[in-house]
């Protein structure tokens, strides 16, 4: 069974579980008292990089790096995400570390709040504004959702360094296909469902979004009320909830190797954060969300309150892939089987808020 290093921020600091053999274990927590929100598992270099985004209620937040799977941290003497002094804004947390692929070497994003994308050309130890999307002429109609204005999602594409896509709460999903020069809207046929207008050109409360692992042009979207499928880059969008308990929910991951294979975890609804049917139960579509299967043997079969967070649903690159998420009631469970079956690895962890994974080896 592949190695695997999987990394959870919790409210209260970083605990890192390591699969070896087809064990886990998992050593004491880092950044004590520290709550991250932001993972990354950076694998381009010859040795894997750690980056985390750490927000300390007496520090503020700021962004360490690990060259040894965690057994020692760097952070920047200077702030490695800073506001420039024009934009009169301060950082008030990192949502979002994102390495990009092979077709850019050394490249990081960072998605912030106050909604901001910042780039790094050295793997991650400075960054600096992508100051076109800042001053986009819709930003002053941006409306914070209800856990901030936070550009959460960042997708890279293989084929080409210049096209980024995020997603920003409540802004909605934006592409670039030049670097960072020029944004264009890309919310055709995602429902908002709270305005007046329930398809407006941005102001949707997207919540994540994920890419197909065999089609770059197939994207995912977990939406506030809504999952939907794009085929053309976010051009376009294709309501495809039908056969999910609720399609209100935060997190979505693809599946690392097989087309049209993605994982959401339903949540009852807005008003009622709590997993759909009060069951603890990931949902996996293989044919592109046209059907959908629950996805339970190992998980808790009672009635389950434990809600998991938009970036605490993940895959790592084995194959068959692992599949991980972590909750609000400080669970932690993987599936070393594509989703098929599952183990809790943890319990009893503060309110996980993000999860990351990569296979070693």
């Amino acid at each position: 069974m592949t190695d695997v290093l999987l990394t959870v921020g919790t409210r209260k600091g970083l605990f890192i579980g390591r699969r070896h053999h087809g064990s886990w274990t998992f050593g004491d927590p880092q950044f004590n008292a520290q709550a991250i929100y932001s993972i990354a598992i950076d694998t381009r270099g010859d040795e894997p990089r750690l980056l985390v985004g750490g927000d300390s209620a007496h520090w503020g937040p700021s962004v360490f790096h690990s060259d040894d799977l965690g057994a020692t941290w760097v952070e920047p003497k200077q702030p490695a995400v800073k506001f420039p002094q024009f934009t009169q804004a301060s950082l008030e947390r990192v949502w979002q570390l994102h390495p990009a692929g092979p077709e850019a070497p050394g490249v990081v994003y960072a998605g912030t709040e106050p909604a901001a994308l910042f780039r790094s050309d050295d793997r991650g130890e400075s960054f600096e504004l992508v100051r076109p999307l800042w001053e986009h002429p819709t930003r002053s109609k941006w409306v914070p959702g209800g856990g901030g204005e936070g550009l959460h999602t960042i997708l890279t594409d293989r084929r080409d360094a210049g096209a980024v896509t995020v997603a920003v709460s409540t802004a909605g999903v934006f592409r670039t296909m030049d670097g960072g020069e020029r944004w264009t809207p890309s919310n055709k046929g995602v429902s908002a469902v709270f305005l007046p207008d329930p398809d407006p050109e941005f102001g949707q409360c997207v919540h994540k979004v994920t890419r197909d692992a065999a089609d770059p042009d197939r994207l995912y979207l977990q939406n506030h009320w809504g999952v939907f499928r794009s085929d053309d880059s976010g051009e376009h969008w294709k309501d495809i909830g039908a056969g999910l308990p609720s399609d209100f929910g935060f997190a979505a991951a693809a599946h690392p190797h097989r087309a049209d294979t993605f994982y959401v975890f339903p949540i009852n609804a807005d008003a009622d954060r709590v997993p759909a049917g009060h069951r603890c139960r990931v949902f996996r579509t293989r044919d592109a969300g046209e059907s959908w299967e629950p996805l339970t043997r190992g998980l808790p079969e009672g009635d389950h309150y434990g809600t998991v967070l938009r970036d605490a649903l993940c895959t790592d690159d084995a194959d068959p892939a692992g599949v991980y998420f972590g909750n609000r009631n400080g669970e932690l469970y993987a599936s070393a089987d594509d989703g098929d079956s599952w183990q809790q690895l943890v319990s009893h962890l503060p309110d996980v808020l993000c999860v990351r994974a990569a296979a070693l080896g």
